[in-house]
């Protein structure tokens, strides 16, 4: 349970690295700012944040209902 807990962390740890990639893509083309590249990459780290909560949560809550059997 643990083991796929981490596994959906470093999920959305990837789906993190490919879009700030993106955004730095588009940097380099000069296609956006470096105000938006900043923005861009605070963004995708609060919602980085809230996903790694819900895994977080989730293992909590099954590991509470496992340790009531």
């Amino acid at each position: 349970m643990r083991a796929e807990a981490e596994q959906a962390r470093v999920s959305v740890r990837n789906v993190r690295r490919d879009a700030n990639d993106k955004v730095k893509a588009l940097l380099k083309d000069k296609e956006i700012s470096e105000d938006d590249d900043r923005r861009s990459q605070d963004d995708v780290q609060k919602m980085t944040d809230a996903a790694i909560k819900k895994v977080d949560a989730a293992l909590a809550d099954k590991e509470a209902e496992l340790m009531q059997f």
